[in-house]
C-alpha cells in the first residue's frame, strides 16, 4: 500500500512550516515556531473529514450529482451516499503534479479531463507559499475545452490556535446572509436569509463553546485591503484567515469527533455555495482558454 497522500513537500520560511499533499494538494500542516494552527494528520493517514483538502471544479455538495450543461442532464458519480450527492468536486484524490518546489514555495497542478458528468476539460494550478507568520494560497483554473464553463473552488482546513481547546476560542465573521444546516433534508442547505436577530449573527465575534455549525455564510463584508477577514482569536492570539474578494462564502463545520482533535473548526473558503452548478449563484464563468486565479490565506497575530 503506498501513502494515502503521496509524496509531502515541506516549505518553510523563519520559524513558519507547512506540508503539502502530493495527492489532492491538500494542506497536512501549518505551524509558526512549532504552534500549529491547522489540524495535523499523519501523513500515513487520509484526510480525516476531507481536512485541508482543495474542492474543485465546484465545493460542497451537488443535489443528486444532477446538473444541467447546455440543455443536457449531466450526472455526476454519487460521492456522498448518505444524502446522494456529489461532493467536494473531483480532484481530492488524484495525484497532483509537481510543478515547482522552492525553500518556501510549492506549486501543484492537475487536469480535469472529461467524464460523466463534468463536460469540459480544466487546468487547475495551486501555490502554497509560507512567509514568517503567514501561508497564502493561489488557485488558477484554465478552461482547456471549447465550451464556456462555470466553475467553483474552495477549500477544507481545519484551524487551531496551539493546544487552546476549541471551545475556548472566539470567531469573528463579517457575514450578513447565512444558510443554516437542515440536517435531515438531501440538499442540508435552507434557502439564504439575513443573520440580524439570529443565531448566526458572528460580527461582533462570539466563542465557540455550545455553537454547532454546518453552515454557509455569504454576504462577506470587505476589509480596508479589499478581502474578507474572518479571525480566531484566543486571550490576546490571533488567527486570520483572508479571502480574496471572489471567494464570497465561507463555510464554518464544527464536528465534534474530527481524528486526533474531537471537537474542531472548519473554516472553508468558498467562491460559491452549496448546489452552485444548478443555481448559478456565484459560479465562476469561463469563455474556452480563460483563467481565473483567486487567493486566500493565513495571518498570525
Amino acid at each position: 500500500m503506498g501513502n494515502p497522500t503521496g509524496q509531502q513537500f515541506e516549505i518553510t520560511r523563519g520559524n513558519a512550516r507547512a506540508v503539502v499533499t502530493e495527492i489532492g494538494a491538500g494542506l497536512r500542516a501549518f505551524e509558526v515556531g512549532g504552534v500549529p494552527y491547522v489540524e495535523e494528520f499523519p501523513e500515513d493517514a487520509k484526510p480525516p473529514m476531507g481536512a485541508g483538502q482543495v474542492l474543485l471544479p465546484w465545493p460542497n455538495r451537488t443535489k443528486g450529482g444532477r446538473w444541467t450543461f447546455q440543455g443536457e442532464t449531466q450526472q455526476l458519480e454519487i460521492t456522498e451516499e448518505a444524502r446522494g450527492n456529489a461532493i467536494h468536486g473531483l480532484t481530492r484524490h488524484l495525484e497532483w503534479e509537481l510543478l515547482e518546489h522552492a525553500e518556501s514555495s510549492v506549486t501543484l497542478a492537475v487536469d480535469v479531463a472529461v467524464q460523466p458528468g463534468w463536460p469540459v476539460p480544466l487546468r487547475a494550478t495551486v501555490t502554497y507559499e509560507v512567509a514568517p507568520r503567514e501561508l497564502t494560497v493561489t488557485h488558477e483554473i484554465r478552461n482547456e475545452g471549447e465550451q464556456p464553463i462555470g466553475v467553483g473552488v474552495g477549500t477544507h482546513p481545519y484551524f487551531r490556535i496551539g493546544d487552546v481547546p476549541t471551545d475556548e476560542l472566539t470567531l469573528a465573521l463579517p457575514a450578513s446572509r447565512v444558510r443554516p444546516s437542515l440536517p435531515d433534508e438531501q440538499m442540508p442547505y435552507a434557502e439564504e436569509q439575513d443573520v440580524e436577530g439570529t443565531e448566526y449573527d458572528f460580527r461582533t465575534g462570539r466563542v465557540l463553546a455550545g455553537v454547532n455549525l454546518d453552515t454557509a455564510f455569504g454576504g462577506l463584508a470587505a476589509a480596508e485591503d479589499g478581502t474578507h477577514h474572518i479571525v480566531l482569536s484566543h486571550d490576546g492570539q490571533e488567527l486570520l484567515v483572508w479571502t480574496g474578494p471572489d471567494f464570497r462564502w465561507a463555510q464554518v463545520f464544527t464536528p465534534d469527533d474530527l481524528v486526533g482533535r474531537g471537537r474542531a473548526v472548519a473554516i472553508e473558503p468558498m467562491t460559491c455555495p452549496a448546489d452552485a452548478l444548478n443555481t448559478g449563484t456565484d459560479l465562476i464563468e469561463l469563455e474556452p482558454s480563460a483563467s481565473w486565479s483567486g487567493s486566500w490565506g493565513i495571518r498570525v497575530r
